[in-house]
């Protein structure tokens, strides 16, 4: 099954791009900001699948940089939607849990309505809308807290300062699932060869590691997984302010994901120990 992937250098694309199925696109063989680029990209190769993994991911520099935001989060996706739709091609899209506001302590369902607290969730929504509207095969896949061995995040952010300082101060009351990109990755290629069986699958879904966990606790995890000597110290997010602000709930409800599709929620500790494996 020819799968076309666009992204190359981003965490879960890295994962994407291991698979014999998938041709993974970075900037230098398509500019997803440019419509033409993007439907010669489709057109050319043919696919049976299109999975979306391209995407503006930072977070705070977004709320300066709102037009750069849109261009990657909300219209390349509306593009590719528009043309996967027109050939029948199914399309995943990654989402984020982002696009909630993180109110209350219940996890969000698929079905929630969306309220960002900051441009990037307000561009990624607007990402899930075009890609809905396009009419096409498709799932959106919501995620959360992405980690792995490649690129910037959490884990490698932890590792770095871990072994640098005896103790760090860590945001406790945002809680959310870390979500191993590997299995993220997985999800989407699962999902892609199944609509491509059942189009009556589309819609929105949700993938987060589980336990559920606060930044605080994730980071004490992390650094006695990795055999580091260092004191994690509680604060609220109102003692780390950020240009944009961070919902404070980011559970997901991954319950329609396993029903429709056989996939659970993946153990981010089990994926810990195999990413401290693959840096070492």
């Amino acid at each position: 099954m020819s799968i076309l992937v666009f992204g190359r250098s981003g965490q879960v694309a890295t994962e994407l791009a291991t698979s014999p199925d998938v041709i993974a696109l970075g900037r230098a063989a398509c500019d997803v900001t440019d419509a033409d680029a993007i439907r010669a990209a489709i057109e050319s190769r043919a696919p049976k699948a299109i999975i979306n993994a391209a995407a503006y991911t930072a977070v705070d520099r977004a709320e300066a940089e709102p037009d750069a935001a849109a261009a990657l989060n909300a219209r390349a996706p509306a593009v590719m939607a528009e043309v996967a739709a027109a050939r029948g091609i199914p399309f995943v899209h990654i989402s984020t849990d982002y696009v909630f506001d993180g109110s209350g302590d219940a996890p969000r369902a698929p079905n929630a309505v969306p309220r960002p607290l900051n441009v990037y969730g307000a561009t990624k929504q607007d990402g899930e809308e075009a890609v809905r509207a396009a009419g096409g095969p498709h799932a959106i896949l919501r995620t959360s807290w992405v980690f792995s061995a490649h690129g910037a995040n959490f884990v490698k952010t932890m590792l770095r300062l871990g072994a640098e300082r005896d103790a760090l101060s860590i945001v406790s009351d945002q809680i959310g699932g870390p979500t191993p990109a590997r299995a993220i990755a997985e999800a989407c290629l699962k999902i892609a060869a199944q609509l491509s069986d059942n189009t009556e699958l589309s819609g929105t879904y949700h993938v987060s590691g589980a336990p559920d966990v606060s930044w605080a606790d994730f980071a004490r995890a992390i650094f006695e997984a990795a055999g580091l000597d260092c004191t994690v110290t509680d604060i609220p997010t109102s003692a780390y302010p950020t240009p944009a602000a961070r919902p404070l709930n980011s559970r997901l409800d991954c319950a329609a994901t396993a029903e429709a599709f056989g996939i659970g929620r993946p153990d981010w500790r089990a994926h810990l120990d195999l990413v401290l494996k693959e840096l070492a």
